[in-house]
Parts: structure tokens; sequence; C-alpha cells
């Protein structure tokens, strides 16, 4: 079978990625659960990770009390947007002071486990979370 040089590439890439983090990580990388805006929100917040520059913004919208949307848009690592993606499924379902409660120790295990050096994007979910206002 003959690859391209772009299929090339992309396969050595993905190969130092499996190395580096687990199949779940690389499973919300590669397709991302939720992304991008959400019409009707009732809630936007963004954070920024001052020493990488990871940056989230999440939309969520509610609906008899409870986040009934959650969608997101991360620029930054590949736990970066892992974990994004991750967040959007832990938010679904819960009212604000249940979403309160998502750790970001809870993130993390969403994912399988991150890494130490990446547990930075589980605390970036965290503050996306405390961001989030009550009405």
């Amino acid at each position: 079978m003959c690859f391209s040089a772009a299929q090339r590439e992309r396969k050595r890439i993905f190969g130092i990625l499996g190395g580096m983090f687990n199949e779940k990580i690389l499973d919300h990388f590669r397709t991302p659960h939720n992304p991008g805006e959400l019409q009707d929100a009732s809630q936007i917040v963004q954070v920024t990770n001052p020493v990488c520059g990871d940056v989230l913004k999440l939309w969520v919208r509610m609906g008899a009390g409870r986040i009934v949307a959650a969608t997101f848009k991360a620029q930054g690592c590949v736990p970066a947007i892992a974990a994004g993606s991750a967040l959007t499924d832990l938010l679904v379902g819960k009212t604000l002071p249940e979403a309160a409660q998502i750790t970001p120790q809870a993130v993390s295990f969403a994912l399988g486990g991150l890494p130490e050096a990446s547990f930075h994007a589980a605390e970036l979910c965290g503050d996306a979370i405390a961001a989030l206002k009550p009405h």
C-alpha cells in the first residue's frame, strides 16, 4: 500500500503520541466530543493557563435547572483538547452545584489518567467550572 507524505507524517506523529498518552486521551483528542460553539448558550466562559498558554472556552445551555448541553473549543496541547472534550461529557445532566463538584482529578480519571506533566489540562477544566455562575 502506498501512503502519501502527509499520511506517513500523521502516522509518525500519532505513533509518538501513543507513547506519551493512553488511548482514551488520544481518542478524545482525535475525535473530541461536543466541539464548537453552542447556539443559545446560557453561559460562555473562557479560561487561560498563564504558564503554558492553553485556552479553554466552554459553552453551556441550561434547561429545567440542569446543564442540557455543553460544548468547547480548546487551543493548546493534546491533553487540553482531550480534557475539554471529557469535561463536556461530565457536565451534561448536572445542576450547577453538582458541576461545581467536578474536580480536576475527576476529569483526569475520565481520561484514564493524565500524566503528571499534563495535569494542568484538568486544572484548566476546573478553572472553567469555577467560572460558571449560578443563575
